[in-house]
């Protein structure tokens, strides 16, 4: 009995099989993640920023008027940004981001989310939080909490190369 292809199979048109599930499973999480990432980056970029640079700016407001260090933003990042300080700098020129050293170490440099970058993150938080909607809705709520368990459960089989 041959097995019917999968849909990540017809999606890229792959007529041999996978060489195994796990090789399979890999290939949809990378298929999912890319057309997430672009469907994601379409609504940022209506607004003249970068998915990278919505990101930044989603952690800096989170960290409130005190900021937080360039090397623990780029900690934070969903996905990780070799050119952190560029990346900022860019920020900066747009007037979304300002840095400031601090008092204690005059060597640490803060980024602070500015009011035009506030003003931002609010024209973005509605069509962010109709993508969100729009990137699961085939899943029941049932499904998008088990969804977060695996993805949870992968990233810690992972935790020791993270660092």
């Amino acid at each position: 009995m041959t097995r019917r292809a999968s849909a990540i199979q017809q999606e890229i048109r792959q007529t041999r099989p996978f060489q195994s599930i796990g090789q399979e499973a890999v290939v949809a999480l990378f298929r999912t993640a890319d057309l997430v990432r672009r469907y994601y980056g379409e609504v940022v970029e209506r607004e003249g920023v970068t998915l990278q640079q919505y990101n930044v700016l989603r952690i800096l407001r989170g960290a409130g008027p005190s900021g937080l260090p360039t090397l623990e933003v780029a900690e934070r990042m969903v996905q990780r940004a070799p050119g952190i300080t560029r990346m900022i700098d860019r920020l900066e020129v747009r007037g979304w981001v300002h840095r400031r050293r601090t008092s204690a170490d005059r060597r640490q440099i803060h980024c602070v989310i500015t009011a035009e970058g506030l003003a931002l993150m609010k024209r973005l938080d509605e069509p962010v939080d109709a993508a969100d909607h729009t990137a699961v809705r085939g899943l029941a709520k049932r499904d998008q909490q088990r969804l977060i368990g695996l993805l949870d459960a992968v990233r810690a089989a992972h935790a020791d190369r993270d660092s």
